[in-house]
């Protein structure tokens, strides 16, 4: 059995943000809690007045400034897994566990809440709570009252509670595996749990399951335990919210307080910034090992968006992002078997229609999750062609999101220059040349013409 430490950034629940003290020294004393006894001791009585008038505007601001940070990252607006209140709702983790397994094409996946966090499960008495799973249960899976106390020995249990990644080979020699017959796990040969975790919280534990004795890439590793710190960060996230919506109700919040309060939310809305880019990254280094691509065919492509969004002078936000939208262009792929792509032969009628419609299986994944949800568009289309024949809509010209032109040319360039399983890299003037033929069929002149000037190819 192999533990790999899990990597434990963020927020401390406790930290202080010496950015948010604005320099005001009275707001530090009165941060320290040490504001009744200075004004008792050592401050005269219009002073105190002062201070007491300028404490309440404090409060005011405050309160007002919580306020938009809550409004703005409420449960709408923010990947959001928490605030289930019936069984009903927990589907969505059955769909989470079953987009693992066919991500990593592993035979099972399954989800472990704390407690803490499985609100709605109200008949199940354990610690750590099944509440999805890939595999398919005839009638409702939580009757069977599946899950783990935390003073058993397990291997979720020991993923959990040391924040490590678990792998385990020869599980019947194994005495922390006790499998689930409710889960099949008596055909398991690889067992892998990955905890649910930041700083702020342990929130629960991923499990991935194959049923043969090969190896889970490190790549599909990185990618369940970036989503699965994702989700601890967001769940972390809007506990932070909850409580701060508490405060504000609060007519006796001081103001000490609510600044302590804004900080744990700003750091922890930052590390949710930072989760969100990890997982972008990790998903598009999955996707490329699942395309059997030889390079980083995502991240070449991004790269090349980005420059040619300079190249052509867009600004700032928007080449981010087109980045992100060239770094996730080929999604779908993460849902299809990987067979697929190492194929040198004739596709068939259904795994080419498979092929075709994979732009709308990475749409509908990105759709639900809603940080993402401005670079979905640019995604979306970027298989349409200038001439109107392309897909899914068969849009023509400008009427193309320009993001999706972009990423369409850098797209095509990046893959004629990569090496694949059925044939090797071109040379980018060979590339450019047969760009260049297609331009006002396939691509854009425009976008191409910045591609030549941006490889000074005439």
């Amino acid at each position: 059995m192999e533990e790999k430490e899990a990597a434990n950034g963020g927020a401390s629940l406790f930290g202080r943000s010496f950015e948010l003290m604005d320099s005001d020294p009275l707001e530090e004393i009165f941060a320290l809690n040490l504001g009744d006894f200075i004004s008792e001791h050592l401050i005269s009585d219009d002073l105190a007045k002062k201070i007491a008038k300028g404490s309440s505007d404090k409060v005011l601001n405050l309160k007002n400034q919580l306020k938009e940070l809550v409004d703005i990252y409420s449960l709408d607006r923010t990947l959001c897994v928490l605030g289930f209140n019936s069984q009903e709702d927990y589907i969505i983790y059955n769909s989470i566990a079953k987009t693992i397994s066919q991500m990593l094409d592993v035979d099972a996946c399954h989800v472990y809440l704390s407690n803490e966090f499985a609100m709605g499960i109200n008949d199940n008495d354990k610690d750590l709570v099944l509440v999805g799973s890939s595999v398919n249960f005839e009638d409702d899976a939580y009757k069977y009252n599946i899950g783990y106390n935390l003073d058993e020995d397990s291997i979720v249990q020991k993923a959990y509670n040391e924040r490590v990644i678990i792998e385990a080979k020869n599980l019947a020699e194994n005495p922390l595996f006790k499998p689930v017959k409710e889960l099949d796990e008596e055909k398991v040969k690889l067992y892998t749990a990955i905890p649910m975790n930041n700083n702020a919280y342990k929130v629960g534990v991923v499990v991935i399951q194959s049923y043969k004795d090969e190896a889970f890439k490190n790549e599909y590793l990185d990618l369940v335990h970036s989503i699965a710190r994702l989700f601890a960060t967001s769940m972390s996230l809007q506990k932070i919210l909850e409580e701060s919506q508490e405060l504000l109700a609060d007519e006796n919040a001081e103001a000490s307080e609510l600044q302590h309060m804004r900080a744990e939310l700003t750091a922890l809305i930052g590390d949710l910034g930072d989760e969100q880019q990890i997982f972008v990254t990790q998903l598009a280094r999955a996707v490329d090992i699942k395309g059997q691509y030889k390079v980083d065919h995502s991240q070449n492509t991004a790269d090349l968006s980005k420059a040619l969004c300079k190249q052509i002078g867009l600004n700032e936000k928007t080449s981010d992002l087109i980045y992100y939208a060239g770094l996730l262009q080929n999604i779908g792929k993460i849902t299809l078997p990987a067979e697929l792509f190492s194929r040198n032969g004739k596709l068939s009628k259904e795994e080419w229609e498979k092929l075709q419609n994979s732009p709308n299986v990475g749409v509908n994944l990105l759709m639900n999750i809603n940080f993402l949800s401005e670079v979905v568009p640019y995604i979306h289309y970027h298989k349409e062609r200038w001439d109107g024949q392309g897909e899914p809509e068969g849009l023509k010209g400008m009427s193309i999101p320009f993001g999706s032109r972009i990423i369409a040319v850098a797209d095509a360039f990046s893959a004629l220059t990569s090496d694949r399983p059925f044939r090797e890299a071109m040379d980018k003037s060979k590339a450019l040349e047969i760009i260049k033929s297609e331009v006002g069929i396939k691509w854009d002149p425009d976008v191409v013409a910045a591609l030549c000037k941006l490889m000074n190819y005439n």
